[in-house]
C-alpha cells in the first residue's frame, strides 16, 4: 500500500511539474504577443517615468532627497535594474529590458499560484493573463509587488509564517496596498501558531519594511513623507468609482494631481468614499477573524480585501487590475470561477478604453465614461461575489461565518 501511494504521489508531482512548465510556456508566448498587432498600438506607458528615476540613480542622485519619486522605495530596484542592460538612455531599449524584467516577475507570480495548489483553470487564467490584461503588463511595475504578495500568501498557506511576514513587509515597501492584508495575517498566525509566533511575525514585518524605508527616511525625510502623503491626500482620480459616476451622468470640473487627471472639489464624496473603503475592509477583517482559520477562507478574504481597496479607493488606475490577477483565481469553488470570469470582463473592458485616443477623449470630453463605470461596477460585482454568503442547494442562505448557530466550517 505504501508503495502504491508513493507511486501515485510521484505521478501527481510529475503531472504538476509538466502542467507548471506548460503554463510558463503559455505565459511567455502570451507575453510575446503583446508586442505585436492589436496590443502594440495606442499604448499609454509609464516606462519613461521609470527610466527617468533609474537614470537619476545611475548618476548618483539620491531618491527623495535630490529628486522626487512618486512611489515607495521598494519600487526603486525595478527602475534601476534596466539601466544596467543595453542602452539605458535609449527609451526603446530601456522599455524592452523593463518588459523582460516584468515577464520574470509574472513568471514568479505564476509559480506561486502553482505552489498554492490552484486548480488547472486558475493556473490557465494566470498563464493567459497578459492577453487578458494587455499592454499594462508591459508598461507598469505592478507585477513586482505581486511577487511578494503571492509569495507571502503561499508562505502563510504552508504555515511558513515568518517567511510570510517578511514577504508581506517587503510588499508593503513596494506599494502600500498590501497593508490591507496585515489584519488577515494577524488573525491567521494567531489562530494557527499562537501569540508568540504572531509577535515574532509582526516584528519581522516591521523589520522588513523598515529595512527599505529607513535609509531614505534618513537621507530624504521630507521627500519620502511627501511621496507617502501625496498618495493618501489625492483627490478623486477620474477613473475611480465615484468619479466615473460623475463623468457618466454629469460634467465635473477637472484638475491634475500627481500627473493624473482628477475630479476637483467634491470633498464630501471623497470622505464618503474613504469611509466606505475603511468600513468594508474592517468588516472583512472582523468576519475573517470570527470564522475558522481555513486555507480557502484565507485566500478568499485576501482577494476580497485587495478588491475592496481597489473598488472604494480614491484612485483606481487600470494597472490595479494586475493586483487581482494572481489572487482571484486562487478562490475555491464556483464563486472563484465567477469572480475570475468577471475579472476577465473588467480587464477586456479596460483594454478597449485605456488606449491613447479613446482615453484622451475620456479625459477631455468624458466620452467612453460609461465603459469606465461599467468596469468599476464589474469590480464591485467581483467583491460582492467574494463576500456574499454562499447559498445551499436548497436555496436557503447560509449565515455569515461566525454568526450565532452557524457551523464553524468554511464553504470556500
Amino acid at each position: 500500500m505504501t508503495a502504491v501511494r508513493s507511486a501515485a504521489g510521484s505521478v501527481l508531482r510529475e503531472r504538476r511539474t509538466i502542467g507548471a512548465l506548460l503554463a510558463a510556456a503559455v505565459f511567455l508566448g502570451s507575453w510575446v504577443v503583446l508586442d505585436h498587432g492589436y496590443y502594440a498600438h495606442g499604448r499609454i506607458s509609464d516606462v519613461g517615468v521609470y527610466q527617468g528615476y533609474g537614470l537619476e540613480m545611475r548618476l548618483g542622485q539620491v531618491p527623495y532627497r535630490d529628486f522626487g519619486v512618486e512611489y515607495p522605495p521598494g519600487a526603486l530596484p525595478v527602475f534601476l535594474a534596466p539601466t544596467y542592460a543595453g542602452q539605458p538612455t535609449d527609451p526603446v531599449d530601456y522599455a524592452r529590458w523593463f518588459a523582460r524584467l516584468m515577464a520574470v516577475c509574472g513568471l514568479a507570480c505564476l509559480g506561486f499560484v502553482v505552489l498554492a495548489r490552484a486548480t488547472a483553470p486558475a493556473v490557465a487564467f494566470v498563464a493567459f493573463s497578459p492577453l487578458v490584461v494587455g499592454q499594462l503588463m508591459l508598461t507598469r511595475f505592478d507585477l513586482w509587488p505581486m511577487v511578494f504578495v503571492t509569495g507571502a500568501i503561499v508562505a502563510f498557506l504552508r504555515d511558513r509564517h515568518r517567511l510570510g511576514w517578511v514577504a508581506l513587509g517587503w510588499a508593503f515597501a513596494v506599494k502600500l496596498f498590501p497593508l490591507v492584508l496585515v489584519p488577515l495575517a494577524v488573525a491567521w498566525t494567531f489562530r494557527r501558531r499562537g501569540r508568540g509566533e504572531l509577535v515574532r511575525g509582526v516584528a519581522l514585518w516591521l523589520a522588513a519594511a523598515a529595512s527599505v524605508f529607513i535609509p531614505f527616511a534618513i537621507l530624504g525625510p521630507h521627500g519620502l513623507w511627501e511621496s507617502v502623503w501625496g498618495q493618501l491626500g489625492r483627490p478623486l482620480q477620474i477613473e475611480s468609482l465615484p468619479a466615473s459616476f460623475l463623468t457618466t451622468f454629469g460634467h465635473p470640473s477637472l484638475t491634475v494631481a500627481l500627473n493624473s487627471v482628477s475630479v476637483g472639489g467634491y470633498h464630501g464624496l471623497r470622505v464618503l468614499t474613504t469611509s466606505a473603503q475603511v468600513a468594508t475592509l474592517a468588516a472583512l477583517w472582523v468576519a475573517f477573524a470570527r470564522g475558522p482559520a481555513e486555507e480557502s477562507r484565507f485566500v478568499r478574504y485576501a482577494a476580497a480585501s485587495v478588491c475592496a481597496f481597489v473598488v472604494f479607493g480614491k484612485v483606481l488606475s487600470p494597472q490595479y487590475l494586475i493586483w487581482l490577477v494572481p489572487l482571484i483565481p486562487l478562490v475555491h469553488g464556483r464563486r472563484g470561477v465567477a469572480a475570475t470570469g468577471l475579472l476577465a470582463v473588467a480587464a477586456i473592458d479596460t483594454q478597449f478604453w485605456f488606449e491613447s485616443h479613446r482615453y484622451g477623449l475620456y479625459e477631455t470630453e468624458f466620452r467612453y465614461a460609461w465603459l469606465v463605470l461599467a468596469r468599476n461596477l464589474t469590480l464591485a460585482a467581483i467583491l460582492a461575489t467574494l463576500v456574499v454568503p454562499a447559498v445551499r442547494v436548497s436555496g436557503r442562505p447560509v449565515a455569515p461565518p461566525g454568526a450565532p448557530g452557524t457551523p464553524r466550517r468554511s464553504r470556500g
